[in-house]
């Protein structure tokens, strides 16, 4: 199987992180996590994305804050798919981000979640991963089923108290 990168311009974006971390072992998909800075490694970072697929990757996740151009230095350098997850920082809420990473020109496509959102990160790299994993793709299924089920669970329960 094919493993996903996870790349954060600081430590202090691991608590968001932690979200995608949690949710691929969930699925058991390996991952590999590490700091990177666009602006303050950017060797480094050059380097992991231009050897990631020789590396087993399948997918790269991206998170940063502020300026928030790791995504987009990480997809400068490889054709695997990379999603930007925006943190939010104590300025502007995140939208500085959110906009950094969802602007990318033409030709270095970043597919981009939500601000703070680890936990699609980690289910659209699972998705990516699935395409070519028929058992990760059961484990999708079986778990939108399981959410639909407790979604009508609570519907049932909802219109039962204030609807009589």
């Amino acid at each position: 199987m094919k493993k996903v990168g996870i790349v954060m311009g600081s430590d202090s974006d691991l608590p968001i992180v932690e979200k995608a971390i949690f949710t691929l072992r969930e699925y058991d998909v390996p991952c590999e996590v590490h700091v990177l800075s666009a602006h303050r490694t950017p060797q480094q970072a050059k380097e992991f994305s231009e050897n990631a697929r020789a590396n087993g990757f399948g997918a790269i996740i991206a998170a940063a804050g502020k300026a928030a151009h790791l995504a987009g230095a990480i997809a400068a350098n490889t054709t695997l798919p990379v999603i930007g997850l925006p943190i939010k920082s104590s300025t502007l809420d995140g939208i500085d981000a959110l906009l950094s990473t969802v602007q990318m020109p033409s030709g270095i496509p970043v597919a981009t979640v939500a601000i703070d959102g680890a936990v699609n990160a980690a289910l659209l790299s699972i998705q990516i991963i699935a395409v070519e994993d028929k058992e990760l793709a059961e484990k999708l299924d079986s778990s939108r089923t399981e959410m639909s089920k407790k979604i009508i669970a609570k519907d049932k329960e909802i219109s039962a108290k204030y609807n009589n």
